[in-house]
């Protein structure tokens, strides 16, 4: 399996991605074309002591930005590491890609140089973040900020496959956020999901509270992109909240300091189980092909699990998987209207 990862997206690009790629090719055995401008990227990895087995780099002599037009990556820059990444997806070159950097770029990417799934009107950003139970799906994270019931119905037969299919779930239980647990909740686009999902060829559990999300009540939580990405943003807050609180009380005082000692094994768990690094990215899920956004600020460790992710998307065969639940999905319709 080859894997292409875009080596200047992300905060601490390229570093991060090379010790992520060399981690990768050691712990997975996969192999890997790294983009960008290969004079830099070589001297940082031999600065570093990093090792480029199985690592083959594609010379991409620009970067585009956060701060840059995301449509710029079609045209103005064509030629930077994200858009040749695209390119090889496109071409055959590797079978999935990785990239922490711009997410309204890698939407334009996805959409317009890798296309949709047939039947799919749009990808959605995938994000899998932790519950007590173990995790749960929110999609979409905040590439469509505006849906229709269609696309919320898609969102949740694309996140049903994942959960399974990567994450090992048996019959992911799908929720709608919504206001309110009964069916009559939400607004237009809610009430018309809700009844789009009830029929749909996946363990729909009708809508679902923000607060009862955190408590694993559902594997896949379907959202319209401005909703869902409040959710997260929300999550991500009080996270870190919890964790600033929790550090200065075990700091303060002698008592403090003794209990923060006896429970260092438990907090360590705690801390592995709440941090976004063990997921490693989130899927663009509906584009032709596997696509993984990397968190902005991953480090070496994330950008290896975002391969490990990559990996995994493709031979659980996502993909095939989502379009032939489209499909049987359009034919019990077509079915419903002889």
């Amino acid at each position: 399996m080859k894997i292409i990862v875009d080596g200047f997206g992300g905060d601490n690009a390229p570093i991060a991605v090379l010790e992520g790629c060399a981690a990768a090719v050691k712990e997975y055995g996969v192999q890997l074309i790294v983009t960008g401008d290969e004079e830099k990227l070589r001297k940082a990895a031999a600065e570093r002591n990093i090792s480029l087995d199985g690592i083959e780099i594609f010379h991409a002599p620009t970067v585009i930005t956060m701060h840059d037009d995301p449509v710029s990556l079609l045209k103005a820059k064509s030629d930077c590491s994200m858009a040749a990444a695209f390119k090889l997806l496109k071409e055959g070159k590797g079978d999935a890609f990785v990239s922490g950097g711009s997410t309204g770029a890698i939407v334009v990417g996805a959409n317009f140089i890798i296309k949709r799934l047939k039947g799919v009107k749009r990808a959605g950003l995938a994000t899998v973040i932790p519950t007590i139970k173990g995790c749960y799906l929110l999609m979409d994270a905040g590439a469509n900020l505006d849906c229709k019931p269609e696309t919320l119905l898609h969102f949740g037969i694309m996140g049903s496959v994942y959960m399974n299919k990567v994450m090992g779930i048996q019959n992911p239980k799908v929720g709608l956020v919504n206001v309110g647990a009964e069916d009559t909740k939400g607004g237009d686009l809610q009430k018309e999901a809700y009844a789009l999902l009830q029929k749909a060829p996946i363990n729909f559990t009708g809508n679902v509270e923000a607060r009862d999300i955190p408590a694993g009540e559902v594997d896949v939580a379907v959202a319209d992109g401005f909703t869902g990405n409040v959710v997260l943003k929300l999550t991500e807050g009080l996270g870190s909240m919890f964790s600033k609180k929790i550090k200065e009380m075990f700091l303060s005082g002698t008592t403090g300091k003794l209990a923060a000692v006896l429970m260092m094994n438990k907090i360590k768990d705690f801390k592995k189980a709440m941090d976004y690094t063990e997921y490693g990215g989130a899927p663009l899920l509906g584009a032709a092909l596997p696509v993984i956004k990397a968190h902005g600020s991953s480090n070496a460790y994330a950008f290896k699990n975002a391969i490990r992710q990559a990996r995994d998307f493709v031979a659980g065969g996502v993909n095939g998987e989502i379009q032939a639940s489209l499909q049987q999905l359009a034919e019990k319709a077509a079915a419903n209207e002889e």
